[in-house]
């Protein structure tokens, strides 16, 4: 039960902190918003295998 509810906290916040950058700084830039969002979701998977796999 604990994972399920740390797995959906963790969607949560990575889903607020992209909104919030690509309001705040990437508003009219596609590609670079494109990116600088795959590496957030890639920085919350290595944050979720290294940590949230025990």
């Amino acid at each position: 039960m604990h994972r399920n509810v740390y797995a959906v906290i963790a969607g949560l916040v990575m889903a607020a902190i992209i909104i919030a950058i690509d309001l705040l700084f990437f508003r009219h830039h596609p590609w670079e918003r494109l990116m600088v969002n795959v590496g957030i979701v890639l920085v919350f998977a290595a944050f979720g295998l290294v940590f949230l796999r025990r």
